[in-house]
């Protein structure tokens, strides 16, 4: 092929990102920033607010030649409350593509979700969901080049390959569910445990006819909010998945610290520090202004890896906005949640 080290590397980001990461379908260091994608349940699973819509950004392995690229947009908002506000339906939507290698390896998702949040007594809510995506990957053979193009002198893809027997685009449609229990005894402590399971019907997914089949993919998460008090917030949580033989654990804190929450602005900043297990240290830091948030993060490699990308794992980026329907609902509080 056109330049051996380039495609052993491929290999090589196939067997340990794709068994490791791939494999598990799309993924965010910044979780907790990528709701719906955590979790169906969390669809509108908002305290104070009525909607949002997001964006994430992620720019993985820049420094080597199979880069990896993600992005998404998402919104979701509540729907059809009860008379005392606390039950309410949620619905969102999400579009997400990624992109990688010489081929242009991509995959496109768009997902529709629903959720229903029950609040159980004073001090928990229940929330259920579930979503469908119609789902296509594909790939640019004609980026490649292979052995019989070698003319002595370089390849020329104006030859024939040879190759034969694929398909330059497959699709599939998928099913995922998920379930929140979230506990607020006073406006001190909130916490919340969620469970998710993706690729319910199992897909089939191959660009060559095969019995691909996408394994289930169970998640669960751990999210807590401790007001420590009136400047500062710290948000611990831990994200686990596994896919067949594959696995990802992460781990951290964030801290939101209060500059300024007068009538006219709130102003938040936030910081803080994560670890998946055997990959990579991820700083974060960010800026929350009124109904704003911006989070930027760095994934510092810490695998066998670190070697060929000198510890440069990814960027990351998100962007997030928090409304309200009317001036009715800036008074509404659904349950207790820490606040400044």
């Amino acid at each position: 092929m056109r330049n051996f080290s380039t495609y052993l590397f491929l290999l090589l980001f196939i067997s340990v990102s794709g068994g490791k990461i791939s494999g598990q379908g799309l993924h965010f260091s910044q979780y907790y920033n990528a709701p719906l994608l955590l979790n169906p349940a969390n669809t509108a699973l908002m305290p104070e607010t009525d909607y949002r819509a997001g964006i994430n950004y992620r720019r993985q392995w820049a420094s080597v030649p199979v880069p990896y690229t993600t992005r998404s947009v998402f919104a979701d908002f509540q729907a059809m409350r009860n008379a005392n506000e606390t039950n309410w339906l949620g619905l969102g939507m999400a579009i997400w593509n990624d992109k990688a290698g010489d081929g242009n390896l991509s995959l496109s998702r768009m997902e529709g979700f629903v959720a229903y949040h029950v609040q159980v007594g004073f001090f928990a809510m229940i929330s259920a969901g579930v979503s469908a995506a119609f789902v296509q990957r594909s790939v640019d053979f004609g980026r490649f080049t292979f052995d019989r193009q070698w003319n002595g002198f370089n390849f020329d893809r104006s030859q024939i390959s040879g190759e034969s027997g694929h398909t330059s685009k497959t699709s599939f449609s998928d099913l995922s569910a998920g379930v929140n229990f979230a506990y607020f005894p006073n406006e001190n402590v909130y916490l919340k445990l969620g469970a998710g399971l993706a690729h319910l019907t199992q897909p089939k997914e191959s660009f060559y006819g095969m019995e691909n089949t996408l394994g289930l993919r169970p998640t669960a998460n751990i999210d807590m909010l401790l007001k420590l008090n009136n400047t500062v917030i710290m948000n611990p949580s831990v994200y686990y998945t596994t896919q067949k033989n594959a696995s990802e654990l992460i781990y951290g804190t964030l801290f939101l610290i209060n500059v300024s929450n007068s009538e006219d602005s709130k102003v938040q900043l936030i910081f803080g520090g994560y670890h998946r297990w055997t990959e990579a240290l991820i700083a974060s830091f960010g800026l929350r202004y009124d109904q704003w948030k911006i989070t930027s993060s760095y994934d510092f490699t810490m695998s066998s890896l670190s070697p060929y990308n000198k510890s440069r794992g990814a960027l990351e980026l998100s962007l997030i906005y928090e409304g309200v329907y009317g001036e009715v609902s800036r008074t509404r509080r659904t349950y207790n949640c820490p606040r400044f």
